[in-house]
């Protein structure tokens, strides 16, 4: 990873001067609207090989550009950047600990003249380790669905002989983050920590093979005192990464540090995973965190108003009315519940009113469209392999047999048309594949509904199959 602070000034100006031109770009296509209340705000702080690093002001406004544009930025990031794939999100308080993290790389590197690893800890910094001081066990909202894993955390960071590994799994946006990164910010004053993704460790380990740096890469993760990942499905087909994980697990359990891991799924239902991996998570405290009930939600929804208020200038007001509606009608996850309320509170600074209950459920429609329906991926996935007569592991796979190069392209529109997940989180979904074979699935089952008759009644009547949940009518 290059040198944020150690840049070379004419290099620097050029990127501020195409960071200026991507920034016209978004005026002109979101419009000014949009760009002077959200995308203005943004600052360019660097540019790495596959994906350009930003930063925004505080959390609320990345996770309102994450949630509404981040897509469409990257499109325009990519005209100027073909090479660029994703984008990656600091705040500006974060600023401060890449200066110091470079201060105490220059000092080491005249100090020690031999430092052979400080361009992989410093490359570190970006991809792991990003605890979040803000998501801790005190704000964690509890309710019965969430209690055992709340617990079971709290435990583990108090005690690390209780519960090794620690597995902790449910739906998308139920706060497995959260209490890892709970964990993490417990334990990193005492203990050396590495938070982590299951995709960041592939990233990495990937990168590793490429740069022959694999006895650091080994050396890294198996001499922490705690490894905390997340989202280990996406970890599903990687054989080789696969390996290397399990002999790094066996290696901390061996000497006595903790594992904690995150899914969203239990570890017998993981598709793709070794079974001896599958084994050795099961082997240790594995706890479901399941969907909130009302009563929770609406006490998130109370917390998340009362945070606002301290985090922002303005009065924040949101009529009890609307908090009800809200945490009534969007049951499928946290997140989007709180995406909810950011919709409201952006909603009412923009036009400096409160929304009223129609307007409200306008601003929502389409998470309470996605919350009746409850329209998953899986389902799609599976609503879709029964039709073709496919299993989900062959849907899922490399293969490009035509036999199934189609169904996965039909599972692939209907989960773009039917789900509100962004095209790098559709793409995760179906074997990690890239965002651009997801946009060529679309268009190409676009092109063919004008063109195949019997293909577009195929997908109408796949459509309407689960949107209504009949599965068991295939």
């Amino acid at each position: 990873m290059k040198n944020i602070l150690n840049k070379k000034p004419e290099n620097f100006s050029i990127k501020k001067i195409e960071w200026s031109k991507i920034q016209q770009d978004m005026k002109e296509k979101l419009g000014n609207d949009i760009y002077e209340s959200w995308l203005k705000k943004i600052d360019f702080v660097d540019e790495f090989s596959n994906y350009i690093l930003i930063s925004v002001s505080t959390r609320f406004i990345r996770d309102w550009i994450t949630s509404r544009y981040l897509d469409q930025i990257l499109q325009i990031v990519k005209v100027h950047r073909k090479e660029i794939s994703r984008i990656e999100f600091i705040i500006n308080d974060q600023k401060k600990e890449i200066i110091n993290l470079e201060n105490k790389i220059n000092e080491s590197q005249k100090n020690n003249k031999d430092n052979q690893n400080i361009s992989f800890i410093k490359d570190s910094f970006f991809q792991y380790n990003r605890i979040d001081p803000n998501k801790n066990l005190e704000n964690f909202i509890i309710g019965p669905s969430n209690k055992l894993a709340f617990e079971a955390s709290k435990k583990v960071s108090e005690d690390l002989s209780h519960y090794n590994p620690l597995y902790l799994y449910g739906g998308v946006g139920m706060g497995k983050t959260h209490l890892l990164n709970a964990i993490g910010l417990n334990l990193k004053s005492k203990k050396k920590i590495m938070f982590i993704s299951a995709e960041r460790f592939m990233y990495q380990f990937v990168k590793s093979i490429k740069t022959n740096e694999m006895v650091k890469f080994k050396d890294y993760f198996r001499n922490t005192d705690i490894l905390l990942i997340d989202d280990i499905q996406f970890m599903n087909g990687k054989e080789a990464m696969q390996e290397e994980f399990f002999h790094t697990f066996n290696a901390l359990i061996d000497k006595g540090s903790q594992v904690i891991v995150s899914a969203d799924r239990p570890p017998n239902k993981l598709s793709r995973i070794q079974e001896r991996i599958k084994s050795r998570f099961a082997g240790g405290l594995v706890v479901d965190i399941q969907n909130p009930d009302y009563e929770l939600r609406y006490k998130i929804v109370r917390a998340k108003i009362d945070e606002l208020k301290l985090n922002q200038s303005t009065t924040i007001n949101v009529p009890e009315e609307i908090q009800k509606f809200i945490s009534s009608e969007i049951s499928t996850s946290i997140r989007e519940l709180v995406g909810a309320l950011n919709r409201i509170v952006s909603f009412s600074r923009i036009y400096n009113k409160l929304p009223t209950l129609a307007e409200t459920k306008a601003i929502l429609k389409d998470l309470l469209n996605l919350s009746e329906n409850k329209v998953t991926i899986d389902l799609i996935q599976t609503i879709v392999c029964q039709f073709f007569k496919i299993s989900k592991n062959e849907m899922l796979s490399a293969r490009r047999s035509r036999y199934l190069v189609r169904p996965r392209q039909t599972a692939i529109y209907l989960a773009k048309l039917l789900t509100s997940k962004s095209l790098p989180e559709i793409g995760r979904s179906f074997s990690n594949r890239d965002h651009t074979t997801v946009i060529h699935s679309v268009k190409t089952i676009e092109r063919l509904r004008n063109e195949d008759k019997e293909l577009n009644l195929n997908i109408d009547n796949l459509k309407n199959k689960i949107l209504y949940n009949k599965e068991n009518e295939i």
